[in-house]
């Protein structure tokens, strides 16, 4: 008995020995818990603190509408890189682009070197405190019309490095000039270009330059009337009133896809063209039925023509849209002339017919001698008549053949030159680009 009692308390012993070690254990852990929040938050605190000092140091004293090297006398050269979000609504009417994109810069600024503390990277400015910086004075020289995006906020960045290098971006849309050559409309390839310029600081002060990378595409950039081609990027300093200042552009290749032109515009000429031939298969004495055709398909390509070219601007020069639409047009005219040559041809034999009925005689002559017992005069004159109702018809069978093979010729000739010819224009542009580059 006495055994047993002391083994139960052994037992509870061991329990209670257990109980205190995991109180003490748990009292460790929750202690080390609360030092390691109180280190992080502490930790914080220092971050932000240092970061508000930093920025308070940064701002003491600096003057944004002074530009960096001002000091020492040397321009100070920002690097600037184009990512395009979209290009859109390119207008041949009006000549002119919608870009939407980044224009990112990065330059140096010794006055914002700072110490980096804790792993500080950089410093994220907020768009208010932006204002206070000195950015490049960068603008677009071709842009027509251009806003920033400011929802939900000014869609502006800036980050400021400890060596004193500051990059900055904004976001920027708008509607770009771009002189087209049309010369091969619809069969063209255009380049379109921007030009970026300092407004107020020359050479000595600021210089523009493109940065490794000069443009950036969006990988779902897609155009629905043009494939986007080669992109170049040139420097191109200028002077204004004597004095010299910095440039940059780049120009993007856009080749038209004239797919919806075969379906909207060449094929339908083709078909109506070919319509106009079925006269020739007509009856010469059909008059109601080939008047009717070859003006339907004149008043039908005269619209089509005018429909082509309504949105093309009024250039002095021929492109090529205006030598198929003519072509088309000549040859659906010449279908009609085709049909009054051939109807005036066999209207005589008609008309004779028409006289002899008019009087109530019968074809035969006075003396009832029917025509092979007519004088030599009016047998020549029957014969005569006759010729010219089958020369009618035989101009009919000719055009059959003629109008076919030169409307082939001029479709040889017509794809041949303006897939392969380059204006004299086109050749000079991209000369003065490759001297510029």
């Amino acid at each position: 008995m006495t055994f047993r009692m002391c083994t139960m308390a052994l037992d509870w012993a061991k329990l209670a020995v257990v109980l205190l070690v995991l109180g003490c254990l748990t009292d460790t852990s929750q202690g080390s818990r609360s030092a390691h929040e109180v280190l992080s938050h502490a930790s914080i605190e220092g971050h932000m603190s240092h970061r508000q000092q930093l920025l308070d140091n940064i701002t003491t004293g600096y003057d944004p509408r002074i530009p960096p090297g001002y000091e020492t006398n040397t321009p100070i050269t920002s690097a600037v890189q184009l990512y395009i979000l979209s290009i859109d609504s390119i207008s041949d009417s009006t000549m002119d682009f919608g870009m939407s994109m980044f224009i990112r810069q990065r330059w140096n600024d010794n006055r914002l070197t700072y110490t980096a503390f804790g792993g500080l990277k950089n410093l994220e400015l907020d768009t208010k405190m932006i204002d206070s910086i000195w950015v490049p004075d960068l603008y677009i020289v071709n842009e027509k019309k251009a806003y920033f995006h400011v929802v939900t906020v000014p869609n502006k960045l800036m980050h400021i490095y400890p060596n004193g290098d500051v990059f900055y971006s904004m976001r920027v849309s708008g509607r770009f000039a771009c002189n087209m050559h049309l010369h091969k409309y619809p069969l063209d390839e255009q380049r379109c270009s921007l030009r970026l310029e300092s407004y107020g600081y020359s050479v000595e002060t600021l210089l523009l330059r493109w940065n490794d990378l000069p443009v950036e595409k969006s990988p779902k950039l897609s155009l629905p009337q043009f494939e986007m081609g080669e992109i170049t990027d040139h420097i191109c300093d200028v002077t204004y009133a004597g004095v010299n200042y910095t440039c940059i552009s780049m120009s993007v290749k856009l080749s038209r896809n004239y797919g919806y032109y075969i379906i909207q515009v060449f094929i339908p000429s083709i078909l109506i063209v070919l319509l106009s031939w079925v006269s020739f298969w007509l009856n010469i004495d059909a008059v109601p039925a080939r008047i009717s055709l070859g003006l339907l398909t004149v008043l039908t390509m005269t619209t089509q023509s005018s429909g082509a070219r309504a949105t093309l601007p009024r250039v002095s020069y021929v492109k090529a849209i205006d030598v198929w639409m003519s072509m088309c047009l000549i040859f659906v005219f010449s279908a009609l002339i085709e049909f009054a040559y051939v109807n005036v041809l066999a209207r005589v034999e008609q008309r004779r017919r028409q006289t002899i009925k008019s009087r109530g005689q019968p074809p035969d002559d006075e003396n009832g001698k029917t025509e092979e017992d007519s004088p030599p005069q009016k047998k020549g004159k029957f014969f005569k008549d006759a010729i010219r109702r089958e020369r009618a018809r035989n101009v009919d069978k000719l055009a059959r053949i003629i109008f076919p093979l030169i409307f082939g010729i001029f479709n040889l000739c017509f794809w041949t030159v303006y897939i392969f010819w380059q204006p004299e224009e086109v050749i000079a542009a991209e000369k003065e680009m490759m001297l510029e580059g």
